[in-house]
């Protein structure tokens, strides 16, 4: 295929047209394929000979889906599970052993956190968090023992942004893979294996759909590393399904308009939200104001969808603020077309101790909004009203 811009490839990298001669990309919903002799099958079994074998692990709606991912996160190739969480687990239990070490940042989405400190430590899998923007920490943590390092940037759903290239140089050192979770900013706006990680993780459900529709996760990586989660995937099953593949495709053919939109659409609705006499504080990268504003400018094209803020009265203020909203859904999920809102604390991070919400910043009067696509003007008026009920 000729080397064309990330739009362009976005919607025609690799594509496979069929017999059919179909302009929009098939949907091959089988479990199995058959084979033309007993001596193909045994063939494609044993990898003498390539091609589909079981959709557990090969389809072509899903390597489809992976190859145009792998290509605009500019990696070598991809793996596509069921879920962003599948993902994450097929990246642990490939990659780590008992004695291995993983340091990992802080603040980061709940559900990683109870996997990492609940599920790879029963396996005898130690799990060391730290400030995710504390380079010294991260240099103390990492050592010989340490097989991976981890973090999101920009975080969720305090929108931390960390060096990726400093926190690669750290691992690297001592011969440990750095996997970033880019969730919030997609491939779309920032391409962390071109800035030193070794891996991607990609909750798909997110932006990439971009509408609420289907669950899906993937890790991008060298063609080496890939092959390690596929012989995983071979026997454990985490997959994606060939119409997740195929719903998720179509989401990648417009994930980077959408994202400048989101983007577009959360700066004026945080800079409306900093501006309020009874927010407290505005996390978003794209104010000027913000902690990580340099850093996220020089590593990201845009500042994406996702925003939290602050407001004084815990949370009987914060829920009476999303209680008020007419126009937003209130949902644990982001990256919708519609505007979503959610109270960290008591959802995406409710099952963290009192402890780990305060290490991790997540406040009781913290909101968080997936900033969608309606009319900026009509969030933005749904949420003054919303503010002046408290």
């Amino acid at each position: 295929m000729p080397d064309y811009k990330d739009a362009t490839n976005a919607i025609h990298s690799g594509v496979r047209q069929t017999q059919e001669q179909e302009n929009s990309e098939a949907i091959f919903a089988t479990s199995s394929f058959a084979y033309s002799s007993a001596e193909e099958a045994a063939s494609k079994f044993s990898g003498e000979e390539n091609g589909n074998v079981y959709s557990r692990f090969t389809n072509p709606t899903v390597e489809l889906f992976e190859k145009r991912l792998a290509t605009l996160e500019k990696g070598e190739a991809a793996i596509a599970t069921s879920s962003g969480m599948a993902a994450l687990m097929t990246m642990a239990y490939s990659l780590l052993s008992a004695g291995d070490k993983v340091v990992c940042s802080r603040n980061i989405f709940g559900s990683t956190v109870k996997f990492f400190s609940t599920y790879t430590t029963k396996f005898g899998v130690e799990v060391v968090y730290v400030d995710a923007t504390d380079y010294q920490a991260w240099e103390d943590a990492i050592d010989e023992k340490t097989k991976l390092c981890y973090f999101e940037t920009p975080s969720n759903p305090l929108y931390e942004v960390v060096d990726v290239q400093r926190v690669a140089d750290l691992a690297h050192e001592k011969g440990a893979l750095l996997c970033v979770d880019t969730v919030l900013a997609t491939p779309a706006l920032q391409n962390p294996l071109t800035q030193g990680a070794d891996i991607v993780m990609q909750s798909a459900t997110k932006f990439i759909d971009g509408q609420g529709r289907t669950l899906g996760g993937a890790l991008i990586s060298s063609k080496e590393i890939v092959e390690v989660f596929t012989a995983f995937m071979r026997s454990a099953g985490p997959c994606m399904s060939p119409f997740n593949a195929w719903v998720l495709v179509n989401g990648l053919e417009t994930l980077a308009l959408r994202m400048t939109a989101h983007s577009a659409n959360a700066l004026k609705l945080a800079q409306f939200l900093e501006a309020h006499p009874k927010v407290k504080k505005v996390n978003y990268g794209g104010l000027p104001s913000h902690k990580y504003h340099e850093l996220a400018k020089r590593q990201q094209k845009d500042f994406g969808g996702l925003l939290s803020f602050e407001v004084e009265g815990g949370r009987e203020a914060a829920w009476q603020v999303i209680n008020s909203a007419k126009l937003v859904s209130i949902t644990g999920n982001l990256g919708d077309t519609k505007t979503l809102v959610t109270h960290p604390a008591t959802t995406t991070h409710g099952r963290l101790t009192d402890e780990e919400k305060a290490k991790a910043g997540i406040v009781e009067g913290l909101i968080r909004v997936s900033v969608g696509l309606e009319d900026i003007e009509d969030i933005i008026t749904d949420f003054d009203g919303a503010l002046s009920q408290i």
